[in-house]
């Protein structure tokens, strides 16, 4: 028997989400930094739950696919955001007719901002020390 599963990887910021859509009842296993987790115990937030579950209910597909999800660094917001990604692209893989739902949603668009490093002689990466004339 093979398995039947769809793959997409989501990134942003420090995260990265790799996500394995399988079909069946819509169960959610979730590793965090290798580490397994209770998705609704991780993500206590709402926004992040609406923001994680945001591309099956644009594209009607909420409880067709069990979610594997290895996600990795970042912050819990960073982390909740690369998983959307990867789910979105997955759905794609699944059905390319799906993309002009997700894309016009704005969920296949990967969210570049980074933090910015610091340089040398500043405080931060843009912050300088106070000015002194005398």
């Amino acid at each position: 028997m093979s398995l039947i599963q769809y793959y997409g990887t989501g990134k942003r910021k420090t995260s990265v989400a790799r996500v394995f859509l399988r079909p069946g009842k819509g169960e959610i296993t979730l590793y965090v930094n290798k580490r397994p987790r209770q998705f609704n115990e991780y993500f206590n937030l709402e926004s992040h739950k609406h923001t994680i579950k945001q591309p099956f209910h644009i594209t009607e597909t909420e409880s067709k696919f069990d979610i594997f999800i290895r996600v990795n660094g970042g912050g819990s917001n960073g982390q909740a955001e690369a998983i959307r990604l990867g789910i979105a692209r997955a759905l794609i893989e699944f059905n390319k007719e799906l993309r002009t739902n997700l894309r016009s949603a704005g969920l296949l668009t990967r969210d570049s901002r980074i933090k910015e490093r610091k340089k040398y002689g500043l405080l931060g990466a843009r912050k300088a020390p106070q000015y002194h004339k005398r």
